[in-house]
């Protein structure tokens, strides 16, 4: 499906999207339909690989990660676009895109959609059984862990809100502060909901053969749960947008209007390199807002060049 042949230094692309997770995809599908001259460029590590099904995308619910990003391809390349495994290691203005291994595209948009990182607590057992039976979504995988024993671990600011949530899902909740302690009204609110509190820094995560069993603390006791959720510290892959000077919110997330279009002049961005909150349905609908509007963009200086053309020729003539 890759493509693996040269890349013809001598030709322009409209558009190089970067990264070919559904936002990267979408947009390259709108962008083929429109009969733009396309290349999608990606290093093939998705951060939902670990997940064994996607969740939350109408009509494809259920759907392997990495079956819905074969279908794109193959529809992707369907109408033009070129596909290449590779990782970019540099865009400069212009816009030049460079590969590791050496090859440059020249494009006059760019569309980057590297998504984002996961950074984990070092907690024995969390990467281990990551994406498995150790979640992070509620909405992507609460159904599937319904009336289970669950665990959620105080990881992050958000761990409280994210515990009294999974009360949806089960009647048996247990809430491991860790290292962020709840406040006397967070536990009110956990005691009236039904989310048991159990205090004391978690030491592992128990797990046998291929499935986890619960939660043992510094103590030594251990809490028989069979999933956990705990909330990440998410890391956007931005190095290529920091590198075009694209501005960031207070947060720490690049700046975009309602299109994914950055304060760079030509970049665009979509998934989850712009936003923690994307679900794979959200990407997808961010990488086809991008791809309308930079379509857009390119007709309005296609235009603005066909006039400069027509007026040359009618002042020569």
């Amino acid at each position: 499906m890759w493509e693996a042949n040269d890349v013809d230094n001598g030709s322009v692309y409209d558009v190089v999207v970067i990264g070919a997770g559904a936002a990267g995809l979408n947009a390259a599908l709108v962008l083929g339909r429109a009969r733009r001259r396309v290349a999608v460029v990606d290093s093939g590590a998705p951060r939902n690989a670990p997940a064994a099904h996607m969740h939350g995308f109408v009509s494809r619910d259920g759907t392997p990660p990495a079956e819905l990003l074969a279908v794109g391809r193959a529809e992707v390349s369907g109408y033009g676009a070129e596909l290449l495994r590779a990782r970019v290691a540099e865009v400069r203005p212009g816009f030049y895109v460079r590969l590791a291994d050496g090859r440059e595209l020249k494009a006059r948009r760019v569309l980057v959609a590297t998504g984002l990182r996961d950074e984990l607590p070092e907690i024995p057992g969390v990467r281990e059984r990551w994406g498995k039976d150790v979640l992070h979504c509620p909405y992507c995988h609460g159904y599937e862990v319904r009336d289970q024993p669950i665990g959620v671990l105080g990881t992050h600011p958000h761990s409280v809100h994210q515990a009294l949530l999974l009360r949806q899902w089960s009647a048996d909740v247990v809430y491991f502060p860790h290292h962020q302690g709840p406040t006397d009204e967070d536990r009110e609110r956990l005691a009236a909901h039904g989310v048991r509190v159990i205090d004391g820094a978690v030491r592992r995560l128990v797990v046998t053969g291929d499935r986890l069993h619960g939660v043992e603390l510094a103590e030594g006791r251990v809490v028989p749960r069979t999933a956990v959720f705990l909330g990440p510290r998410m890391v956007p892959n931005d190095d290529l947008l920091t590198a075009l000077g694209c501005a960031r919110d207070e947060d720490g997330w690049v700046t975009t209007d309602a299109t994914g279009r950055t304060t760079a002049f030509g970049v665009w961005v979509a998934g989850n390199v712009a936003t923690p909150r994307a679900q794979v349905v959200t990407a997808a609908g961010m990488g086809s807002s991008a791809g309308i509007a930079i379509n857009d963009d390119l007709l309005l200086e296609d235009v603005e060049r066909a006039v400069d053309a027509h007026r040359a020729t009618a002042a020569a003539g």
